[in-house]
């Protein structure tokens, strides 16, 4: 009996020791809640609802404007009413017989302090639809991979300026027809006819215009904001400032091959690559002299002069120094959904609205009959990024054909932007694999503006987004310390940690 008590005794006592570990290990789990963000539920009244529209209420309202009117609360799938807008096709010229035409969506802020500017967005590619920032960026409903439907955006630029997201060049999503350019001069040039006719429409006569974008668009701000300077024309093309976001702006060679091996050594343990791949691409760095150009020339100030040019690696058979493409397909391997955009994605792919991954037979948002009804679209296999080259002149066989335009940061195009505006912002985010962040930062440094070359001090300024309420688990935004930043002679440049490409 005695025996049997002593048994029954250390029975209970393991079993209350199993208890307390699984009640540590609940607990454990209870962490992960206990600091989830509160997310609050906003009345309805609280949000501002658009005001009717009507002659009265907008300036933007006229007999000229009409056939351009959006309505606000019957967008497909949107639940509420996203305010006033006009969207539809304007022509790239005046001429009588113009039959190249861009798509435009315009929302009006409202913002009583916007009333004298307007902000242009531009997605890159070259080809890819700015309807791409609109619907998972900075539009006024978003729609982001692997969400069940559009929610507004607490966020939205509409809130600070009036906002036009333009579909660009002659190629791309709803825009019409036939590509006829072959360089940025000349995308600048169309760009300038287009908004001519823009302002011209909805009276923007004397607006300031900020032009905005991203990837590729750093080809195309600089450019169509230097085609703004060059027509000397503060009616049309009063350009107060630029801002760009994970740009290419100069030698690809430059921002992607010599940066990817040092991006990859940052960032180890997410790549998880074995190390004897890692000791050979560290041996070939080497080799394509990119560790010794890497480490020469991104300096603070950097060393006087023009940056020599690499061999593009493409122009040997072997592809030897194609540092990129050979840290791309090991990364693959490991993770099969590696996210060239955004490194810390891993599988499944999320569901797209845009395309890409739209499994089940559903259809992609803006090749929807009744979302180009909607927003006076016309009938188009609309596309996120264009199979069309818009630099080929109609041929879209001959690959040989494609923008000749050197980088903005090569030829001065950039210098003089910053030194007219004296307001270029320049961002990127961390986890963008595509055009890491130190190759945009060796690419500025090997710019003259201002008299100075480069930025003189590395990027320090610690960047700081107020702690804030959230009202929608649909857009959430951080908060606290999130990058770094700093401002020299014009041009601020930023830099933030859990953001990716665009």
């Amino acid at each position: 009996m005695r025996s049997l008590l002593v048994s029954l005794g250390l029975a209970s006592s393991l079993f209350s020791g199993v208890l307390s570990e699984s009640k540590a290990a609940i607990n454990a789990f209870k962490r992960a809640d206990k600091f989830k963000p509160a997310i609050r539920e906003r009345e309805l009244h609280e949000f501002e609802q658009p005001k009717r529209l009507d002659k009265r209420a907008s300036p933007y309202l006229t007999e000229a404007t009409q056939k351009f009117v959006v309505n606000g609360s019957g967008i497909p799938d949107v639940d509420f009413d996203v305010g006033e807008s006009y969207a539809g096709l304007l022509p790239i010229s005046a001429a009588a017989d113009e039959t190249r035409e861009l798509f435009f969506w315009f929302f009006p802020s409202t913002n009583p302090l916007a009333t004298d500017e307007v902000t242009i967005w531009f997605n890159g590619g070259p080809g890819c639809s700015s309807l791409s920032g609109f619907l998972l960026e900075n539009g006024p409903f978003l729609w982001q991979q692997g969400t069940l439907k559009p929610v507004q955006n607490p966020y939205t630029w509409v809130n600070l300026t009036n906002m036009v997201w333009v579909e660009q060049p002659v190629g791309v999503g709803y825009t019409q027809g036939v590509p006829n350019i072959t360089d940025e001069v000349q995308l600048g040039l169309e760009f300038a006819g287009f908004y001519k006719q823009f302002a011209t429409t909805f009276g923007l006569e004397k607006k300031k215009v900020y032009l905005t974008g991203e990837s590729y668009g750093g080809f195309y701000v600089p450019y169509i904001a230097d085609a703004f300077i060059s027509q000397n024309d503060d009616t049309y093309f009063n350009l107060a400032g630029v801002a760009i976001n994970d740009p290419i702006l100069g030698d690809a060679t430059m921002q992607q091959e010599v940066t990817v091996v040092p991006y990859l050594d940052y960032w180890s343990h997410l790549f998880a690559l074995n190390e004897s791949f890692t000791a050979a691409i560290h041996e070939r760095n080497d080799y394509c002299n990119y560790t010794s150009y890497f480490d020469t020339y991104l300096t603070f100030p950097p060393p006087p002069g023009p940056f020599p040019v690499l061999p593009d690696p493409f122009a040997d058979e072997n592809y030897t120094c194609d540092q990129f493409d050979t840290v791309y397909a090991a990364a693959l391997a490991v993770n099969p959904c590696f996210n060239i955009y955004h490194i810390t994605d891993t599988c499944p792919h999320l569901f797209n609205q845009l395309g890409i991954v739209n499994p089940g037979g559903a259809q992609v948002y803006f090749n929807r009959s009744d979302v180009q009804k909607a927003i006076n679209a016309p009938p188009t296999n609309w596309m996120q990024c264009t199979n069309k080259n818009v630099f080929g002149l109609g041929n879209n066989t001959d690959r040989s054909l494609h923008d000749q335009s050197l980088g903005p940061a090569q030829n001065g195009v950039l210098q003089r932007v910053i030194e007219t505006t004296n307001n270029t912002i320049i961002g990127v985010g961390n986890l963008d694999f595509l055009l890491p962040p130190n190759g945009t930062l060796m690419a500025l440094q090997n710019v003259t503006w201002n008299g100075v070359q480069g930025f003189q001090k590395y990027p320090k300024n610690e960047f700081y987004t107020p702690y804030h309420p959230e009202y929608n688990g649909g857009a959430l935004a951080g908060a606290g310390f999130l990058g770094t930043w700093t401002y020299e002679r014009g041009l601020t440049y930023y830099q933030v940690e859990l953001a990716g490409h665009g």
